[in-house]
């Protein structure tokens, strides 16, 4: 397939309760009140297949899941997605944003779950077909405050507790180091409107978007 010139993929990444599923629908209407076609979508899902793998690796009782397992069910779920929605949308111009993409997998699994993290990134290299977001958004809070917005009921990831968060965010922040050129951190303690300006205004500063 070849990507549209006009078109953009745009993930947001962060742990459980950052707040980045907020600000990705933010910018998904940000962008159509432009009149820019833009689509979102969500990781793990998006595909009648996704959906399937999702139900498994949040939902359903399977709690019996070894890590390899985990880690191959996301990224099996990210190529199908990828093959699925994302590609076709970026050869007809529409930007993607992602709600979690290929940085997640490194986070979760390979810093919550102690996989390697080169073995990962190889692993996501294949199931994305290669695709490499244009700009990942880390929205960046402390694990404590990111566990006090999450409501009672949580999925089998979110269960995992403080420490495995505290593991992923170290991740993340290893990821600004390694891909500074793609990653943009942003202060997930701010108010909801800060949050999204930064965004914009990021989006702008690359000459995506005319201010």
């Amino acid at each position: 397939m070849s990507i549209s010139n006009e078109a953009r993929f745009i993930t947001f990444e962060g742990i459980d309760g950052c707040g980045k599923s907020t600000q990705a629908k933010l910018l998904l209407e940000r962008l159509n009140a432009r009149q820019q076609p833009a689509i979102l979508v969500r990781e793990p899902g998006g595909t009648r297949v996704s959906e399937a793998i999702r139900q498994i690796l949040l939902y359903k009782d399977t709690d019996e899941l070894v890590d390899r397992t985990e880690a191959l069910l996301m990224t099996a779920s990210r190529a199908q997605l990828t093959r699925e929605v994302i590609l076709p949308s970026l050869e007809e111009g529409k930007w993607v944003i992602a709600d979690r993409y290929s940085d997640s997998t490194l986070a979760y699994q390979g810093g919550g779950r102690n996989l390697d993290l080169e073995w990962l990134i190889k692993l996501n290299t294949f199931a994305t077909y290669e695709l490499t977001p244009d700009i990942t958004f880390l929205v960046d809070v402390r694990p404590e405050v990111a566990l006090g917005r999450q409501g009672l009921s949580k999925d089998r990831i979110e269960r995992e507790g403080m420490e495995f968060q505290v593991r992923a965010r170290n991740t993340y922040h290893e990821l600004l180091k390694r891909f500074p050129e793609r990653f943009v951190a942003i202060d997930g303690h701010q108010d909801v409107h800060s949050i999204q300006e930064q965004v914009w205004n990021e989006i702008i500063r690359r000459h995506f978007v005319q201010s």
